[in-house]
């Protein structure tokens, strides 16, 4: 027995201060899918008319959960309060606990914008655990060559695992609550049958080409597919030139107080944010190479 679609949600255009990107979630009908509370999809253009230290996101804080940056195409250039530098290219991913208050900045490479790249990145916020809330703010970077992956029966899909346990296999990244997390490439049209624990809340984003959902049909890019939990089957059929995220985890069935750039467990922790982020409490930022 299959996995029932519960919703179909297709990513729709915000405004982020004068930046456009897709957002999947949450949504009006839909405001999260514990533990996962936003997902975004973006394409930038860079420029060799400034330098890459200019373009891109520029520092801001986040406190109590875990932005996690898949890069689709091109590099993103991360920097932190915590003095981590590092660049993720296509097929890697970031992963940063905020915990107790992070500073960071996402901005091109330079080498990107020195041949007016394009960057295309997902980008999904995941809560953390009140326990683990005001932990030690962690980042976790994998190159594409260490992820752990697992080919389809049918040799068509290529499955990197970059979160929790599948098949014997364990990814390499920590998270703070129990986790599983697919990234998959099909070049060519394949079947891809997963097994998933009714405990765990899972949903799945098409980034690009499109699928097919036994039980339920067809689902286009930019879309993001929310699950029943009344069966542990999902079975896929993909187009080719496809890529999708299965995202799963269990709930964490807390209180969620979510205001801007941090997510806590009520509004006096929100303010107590806001109070520590201006005190300098986060840590500097200063961008310098």
């Amino acid at each position: 027995m299959s996995k029932n679609v519960k919703y179909l949600i297709p990513a729709y255009e915000i405004d982020m201060g004068g930046i456009m990107i897709k957002q999947a979630l949450p949504t009006v009908k839909v405001s999260q899918v514990d533990p996962f509370l936003l997902l975004h999809h973006a394409k930038f253009s860079y420029t060799e008319n400034a330098p890459a230290i200019q373009q891109g996101l520029g520092p801001h804080p986040h406190r109590g959960f875990t932005p996690v940056s898949f890069v689709i195409e091109g590099e993103v250039h991360h920097r932190d309060s915590r003095g981590n530098n590092q660049i993720a290219k296509k097929g890697e991913v970031q992963w940063m606990h905020a915990g107790a208050g992070i500073i960071h900045s996402e901005r091109p490479s330079q080498d990107l914008a020195n041949r007016n790249g394009t960057q295309e990145v997902v980008q999904l916020w995941i809560n953390s655990p009140a326990a683990k809330k005001m932990q030690e703010p962690r980042y976790q970077y994998v190159a594409e060559s260490d992820i752990p992956r697992f080919i389809s029966k049918d040799k068509q899909l290529i499955n990197k695992l970059i979160a929790g346990n599948y098949n014997g296999l364990e990814g390499i990244i920590s998270t703070e609550s129990e986790l599983l997390i697919i990234w998959s490439v099909a070049n060519d049209g394949g079947t891809l049958a997963l097994t998933i624990s009714k405990k765990i809340n899972a949903m799945l984003y098409v980034i690009s080409g499109g699928l097919k959902i036994t039980g339920y049909g067809k689902v286009e890019q930019e879309c993001l597919v929310v699950f029943e939990n009344n069966a542990t089957n999902i079975e896929i059929s993909t187009d080719s030139n496809t890529q999708f995220l299965l995202l799963a985890g269990v709930a964490i069935n807390e209180k969620v107080v979510h205001h801007g750039p941090y997510v806590m467990n009520s509004e006096t922790e929100i303010l107590e944010a806001m109070r520590d982020y201006q005190m300098g409490k986060m840590g500097v930022l200063i961008e310098e190479n």
